[in-house]
């Protein structure tokens, strides 16, 4: 458990540095822990029970670090909010949570106004103290430094099975659902998919810890008895700086954050850093390129918030696209819609399951149906289409509610957006079915350009061309300043679908691009 596990490291190795922040303080681990404790004392005497859930909605930080280990030090859990959320989405959450107290930093807590509130009576605010609010009893941050007090254990010892935090999906389909997770999830995800790294490492967290790669940052080293770096996001021109200065060895890039990092100029200091390794998910396709240039191991994994990293690769995987492999402990089958498992190199649904029990989500807080339809049949529906090769290796494909068919051809978003964000001038892309008038559908790609960069949407086809397969190559080309996205930063496609065709969207047959299928010559 998370209070034990950060006892024996400030007993064993006190004076070791556990974590740098954004301004270079540094706290040890026996820092670390009476900080914690301070803090627990400090909301036990504002009723915090064990099993409680507390909401913390503060940055990324000393303050919301000492919170969340505070909230678990009790033998409570912790419900953190994404900072962007407002209106019916932060209405959604603390009515879902019943959570009676809240630690809120001072720039949110004008949100609170105006949205029904639930069950919350208390408002811890971190920050400034001229704060009211209207039927919520307001506290300010030195509840969190009481002067004096005695600390009271819980009433009974944490359990491994006990709900570590609730952590809310992004609700691209639907409202945001709080998934529950147990210390043995958080210890699974954890420690044997980063079974590379000891406690030698520093590990440069640069996503909030409302998000489980932000989390995961910080557990990962406390189980090896490493440390972190923590700062308040990524950032591309200031990544390899913080590297050096934070003398960080690895490091989680998400997303495009890779590409960002390998789109730079090439420098003389490409290999002048500390960095030994980055998890990279999912793999780039230039991912040889990235170790090559930056002279760092490159690692991959699939993971999702209810999960434990199930699929796991080796140093430098291959083949280009992989997700890696089941890794010990862990079965997975890709499923037809009946449950029955697809031949080898066909598309299904990812299921998964653990020899260990309560090494994945147990349910959806509040929510039993969805809970029900994830577990069906005793194994975890992960809702993404998924191939395996003849070798074991695991790709992913799409979102299943995502895959495009065209001409008879079924198509992953995944892996066109891959191809359109290979071109230099392009940061972000998402690829979308919109309606064909033949039948079934057509490509749209939606893109956002590298700052400073521009592009014709046919220079951008006639790249695609001899990179895809003719069938994938996009009808339709879109360029938007930013994708929408949900306030996790995940691509809303629901809402470019909806949008669909608009006046300034290119399409490549009104502009005479002819993409023909390759004549292949008959034997004989």
């Amino acid at each position: 458990m998370l209070a034990a596990l950060l006892e024996r490291r400030a007993r064993e190795t006190p004076d070791k540095v556990f974590v740098v922040f954004e301004d270079d303080e540094t706290w040890t681990y026996a820092q670390m822990l009476g900080h914690v404790r301070q803090a627990a004392l400090g909301l036990q005497q504002l009723g915090v029970r064990q099993g409680d859930i507390v909401l913390s909605w503060l940055p990324t930080g000393r303050e919301c670090l000492k919170v969340w280990f505070a909230i678990n030090y009790l033998g409570a859990v912790y419900a953190p909010i994404n900072l962007a959320y407002r209106g019916r989405i932060l209405e959604h959450v603390i009515a879902n949570t019943q959570s009676r107290l809240i630690v809120v930093h001072h720039q949110l807590i004008e949100r609170l106004a105006d949205i029904d509130r639930g069950a919350l009576l208390d408002v811890l605010v971190v920050g400034s103290t001229n704060v009211k609010i209207s039927g919520l009893a307001v506290h300010d941050a030195t509840a969190l430094s009481p002067s004096s007090g005695q600390l009271e254990p819980p009433p009974r010892p944490i359990a491994p099975w006990d709900t570590q935090s609730v952590i809310f999906t992004s609700g691209t389909t639907g409202p945001s659902k709080g998934v529950l997770s147990s210390y043995i999830q958080m210890y699974s995800a954890g420690r044997e998919p980063f079974f590379y790294l000891g406690p030698d490492d520093r590990y440069l967290v640069n996503l909030p810890l409302f998000h489980v790669g932000g989390t995961g940052g910080v557990i990962v080293p406390l189980l090896v008895g490493g440390s972190c770096a923590i700062v308040s996001a990524f950032d591309t021109s200031s990544f390899w700086p913080t590297i050096h200065r934070t003398k960080s060895t690895t490091v989680t890039l998400l997303g495009v954050m890779a590409n960002f990092v390998m789109k730079q100029p090439p420098s003389a200091e490409d290999r002048n850093h500390s960095l030994r390794s980055v998890m990279m998910v999912p793999l780039v396709e230039d991912s040889e390129k990235f170790s090559n240039r930056f002279g760092c191991d490159v690692y991959t994994v699939f993971n999702m918030t209810e999960i434990s990293c199930p699929l796991v690769s080796g140093r430098n995987p291959s083949p280009i696209g992989t997700c890696g492999r089941p890794r010990e402990g862990v079965e997975v089958r890709l499923v037809d819609e009946n449950d029955c498992e697809v031949a080898v190199g066909e598309i299904g649904e990812l299921i998964v399951r653990t020899d260990r029990p309560w090494a994945m989500n147990h349910g959806y807080l509040n929510h039993p149906e969805a809970t029900a339809k994830a577990w069906r049949n005793g194994w975890f529906h992960s809702g993404d289409a998924f191939r395996a090769d003849a070798q074991g290796n695991f790709f992913f494909v799409d979102r299943m509610k995502d895959t495009i068919r065209r001409r008879g051809e079924n198509i992953s978003s995944f892996e066109v957006e891959a191809e359109v964000c290979a071109h230099p001038a392009v940061k972000e892309a998402a690829a979308v079915a919109v309606p064909s008038e033949l039948a079934e559908d057509e490509v749209l790609v939606v893109v956002s350009l590298a700052e400073g960069s521009s592009l014709e949407p046919a220079d951008l086809i006639r790249f695609l061309i001899p990179r895809m397969a003719h069938f994938m190559v996009p009808r339709y080309v879109r360029v938007l300043d930013e994708l929408p996205k949900t306030p996790t930063q995940k691509v809303q496609k629901h809402v470019l679908r909806s949008q669909g065709i608009t006046r300034d969207t290119f399409d490549r047959e009104t502009a005479g691009i002819v993409v023909k299928r390759e004549k292949i010559g008959t034997a004989g």
